[in-house]
């Protein structure tokens, strides 16, 4: 690889694209559930248009394109039938990533179907087949559809979004000392995986 050439590796688990409300954004926020407490259909609207497209992806990723559009109108049904129960405890997007992860660990315990086909974002956000960084991509998906669907909630939330280990155990409702260990697992499967499927990292 010559030195005008990016290397893609450092890249390869940080797939940009999972994000939280800034932190400028949470007043906003607070705002935003507090009108959804209080019944606003308004206020609603805009909680779902400033999180739906994070939530999406995040469901592409663990149950793949072809379900993830039911399970994102599933998990914000949910959202607001129980938002009364948000008690700002935690961030909103914890809570938010909670009831979007139980959602789609409860479909794939479930439906038990192995997916083996290749899943990504939206079809507009593709690389070029010829993009190492894409190639990767493709394996990365590949290789996450082969480990347990807990250990992928778990590293699609690290990695692909970055919340802290606390945010993640109240997300997953484990036991922060246990986020390190299970972080350590997956990437250690998901590199097993990689391997076997041929990816030269």
């Amino acid at each position: 690889m010559s030195n005008s050439q990016p290397d893609h590796r450092a890249e390869f688990w940080h797939d940009k694209g999972l994000e939280s409300a800034p932190a400028a954004e949470e007043a906003r926020v607070t705002e935003l559930v507090a009108g959804c407490q209080a019944g606003n259909r308004e206020a609603r609207r805009l909680l779902y248009e400033l999180f739906h497209a994070a939530t999406y992806r995040l469901l592409v990723r663990m149950v793949g394109l072809q379900e993830a559009p039911d399970l994102l109108q599933e998990v914000f049904l949910q959202v607001f039938a129980k938002i009364g129960q948000f008690s700002g405890h935690s961030r909103f997007s914890t809570w938010l990533h909670r009831v979007t992860a139980n959602t789609a660990l409860q479909f794939l315990r479930k439906s038990r179907r192995q997916r083996q086909s290749v899943v990504n974002t939206d079809p507009a956000d593709l690389p070029a087949a010829n993009d190492r960084h894409g190639q990767d991509q493709e394996l990365l998906q590949a290789a996450l559809q082969k480990v347990d669907p807990t250990l992928r909630a778990l590293f699609l939330l690290r990695e692909l979004e970055g919340p802290s280990y606390r945010e993640i155990a109240q997300t997953l409702g484990i036991a922060e000392g246990t986020v390190g260990s299970r972080l350590n697992r997956v990437r250690r499967e998901l590199r097993e995986h990689l391997a076997a499927l041929g990816w030269e990292g």
